[in-house]
């Protein structure tokens, strides 16, 4: 009998959020005609005076000025409003409300169609983390039960790629780093990040990119849903 070369099957997979169970670049957009919309009925004067792109402009500027803000993009956003209502001279106090309207909006996403039955397939063979950069409630969108932990950069204060969230990720879910694997569609911050804090990290690819190239990335696997990554799961270990 030949020896098996198969690796032991991970105990613990961990998963980015936006654009790797659903995708995020629509729902931001929907997200801000959203908090226009009710900032016209709301805070009118902001509304007169500001546009979707003003306010996304203001933001950069403001980001460009104070970089800790890229730790948590809602703070960002939260800090933005409030200096265009003051600007404006509407009362800052509807911050928070323009907030939940926002957040709300923010967090209707539509998983990819092969999100839910991969998360079944996976329920009791392995540990299920996430690890983000992002502000997306798992609770909110009501995916939370399918995970075991869930670490955020913007609670956590360090963001991928820097090892240490991927590291508190593990020890949340009671694993080393090398028993665990992440997947994620950003091939810096997720693959790289993951290899460079000791887990294999899997590029989930669903545009069939080639970018891996340019980067100089070499993923542990190329998977483009779920069901390329459970086909490497059962091909790749034991």
């Amino acid at each position: 009998m030949k020896p098996s070369h198969r690796r032991p099957w991970p105990k613990a997979i961990l998963f980015d959020l936006d654009d790797t169970l659903w995708p995020i670049a629509p729902v931001i957009l929907q997200a801000e005609q959203t908090l226009f919309a009710w900032l016209a009925s709301n805070a009118p004067r902001v509304a007169e005076r500001f546009t979707i792109d003003s306010l996304r402009q203001a933001r950069l500027e403001l980001l460009a000025r104070r970089p800790e803000f890229q730790l948590d993009l809602g703070a960002l956003r939260r800090a933005g409003l409030v200096a265009a209502f003051e600007q404006a001279g509407e009362d800052a106090g509807k911050v928070e409300l323009a907030m939940t309207e926002f957040f709300a909006a923010r967090n209707a996403v539509v998983p990819y169609d092969d999100v839910l039955p991969g998360l079944l397939r996976l329920k009791g063979r392995i540990l299920v983390g996430s690890v983000t950069n992002g502000n997306a409630d798992l609770q909110t969108i009501g995916l939370a039960h399918h995970f075991h932990a869930s670490v955020a950069a913007p609670s956590f204060g360090r963001a991928k790629p820097d090892a240490a969230i991927f590291h508190a990720a593990c020890a949340a879910l009671g694993v080393a780093p090398h028993e665990a694997v992440h997947v994620g569609d950003d091939l810096l911050l997720d693959v790289q990040g993951a290899q460079r804090a000791g887990l294999r990290g899997v590029w989930m690819n669903r545009t069939a990119s080639r970018r891996h190239l340019e980067e100089g990335v070499q993923p542990d696997a190329i998977v483009e849903n779920f069901d390329g990554l459970l086909d490497w799961l059962k091909r790749e270990h034991a």
